[in-house]
């Protein structure tokens, strides 16, 4: 069966100076149709340049972006454009994606018009069903975000990827600047929106526990690359690489006899070119020579389970 998102040794770089900064280095993975793949690194790894490059609103270097089949990686706006409507983003912060000087119904309108979706009567009607789907009032269509709570700007956002009808959507972070009683609320519309539209997401969060529960296969991302993947089960049960195994340690713990399952992370994250060596060496408390001098190559470890160090 097609994937219905297909990434291939995927590059993105941006210019610091007379520097080159490799924010995505090779990056290769899929997405099912139906299915929802977790994201997970600290920050400045390269989660958020990962996802927007998917949806090509960063210009990738290398590499290839194939969505159900067909290759969007080089096309022109004119020849984007109807790959663009099957694939949305659902952005970090519910206050800012939102322009306060336009309507709800103005924003929603706007991307049906664009598209060409539908007469006057017909768009009205997809707005009317999709604000009701996503659990907001009838009259929000006429009201501007300021009179919304943060909660319900993301169910708007969440519309506005909607009403499109995508069969992807990457989600940026999205509940994580929302309280957490309704960070819950929005995953739980997430997962059932999944389930009656036949959705798949890219899910990118750096809240460990909030990706067990929502995604069916997880990425651990390092430093613009792809460190470990495995099913959410698997990787949650038997973590194998040291870099995943220091993030599952550095969750807190309610219990005082909590012990970490593996060393903290020391140091910062690398800044100098690290192509020629593992790029967790440094921080690596199990690090030998190879590690310095080979980068570990991503490679099968057992069923659906992939990791980038020698001795995983």
């Amino acid at each position: 069966m097609t994937a219905l998102l297909s990434v291939r040794d995927l590059h993105t770089r941006y210019a610091v100076g007379r520097q080159v900064l490799r924010a995505v280095d090779g990056v290769s993975f899929e997405i099912q149709r139906g299915e929802t793949v977790g994201l997970v690194g600290e920050s400045g790894c390269g989660k958020s340049t990962l996802g927007k490059t998917v949806l090509r609103l960063v210009p990738s270097a290398e590499g290839a972006i194939v969505l159900d089949g067909a290759d969007i990686t080089r096309l022109g706006d004119t020849a984007l454009a109807p790959h663009r409507r099957r694939m949305q983003m659902i952005f970090q912060d519910p206050f800012g994606s939102l322009n306060p000087r336009q309507t709800i119904r103005t924003v929603l309108d706007t991307a049906l018009k664009v598209h060409r979706l539908g007469d006057r009567p017909e768009r009205e009607r997809q707005m009317r069903e999709i604000v009701a789907r996503v659990g907001l009032p009838a009259d929000a269509l006429d009201r501007y975000p300021h009179e919304f709570s943060g909660g319900q700007r993301q169910r708007i956002g969440i519309a506005r990827a909607l009403v499109l009808r995508p069969a992807l959507i990457v989600c940026d972070e999205p509940v994580s600047a929302l309280d957490v009683s309704i960070q819950a609320q929005i995953l739980n519309l997430l997962v059932e929106l999944k389930r009656d539209l036949g959705l798949s997401y890219l899910f990118i969060s750096h809240d460990l526990s909030v990706v067990r529960y929502f995604a069916d296969r997880v990425l651990v991302m390092y430093l613009g690359r792809i460190v470990e993947s495995a099913p959410h089960g698997t990787l949650f049960r038997d973590p194998r690489h040291p870099y995943t195994r220091a993030l599952f340690a550095a969750v807190p713990s309610a219990d005082p006899t909590h012990k970490r399952s593996a060393p903290p992370i020391k140091g910062e994250l690398a800044t100098t070119d690290v192509t020629a060596s593992c790029r967790f060496y440094s921080r690596c408390p199990a690090a030998t020579e190879r590690c310095r001098t080979e980068e570990p190559l991503l490679r099968p470890i057992g069923e659906g389970h992939h990791a980038a160090c020698h001795f995983a």
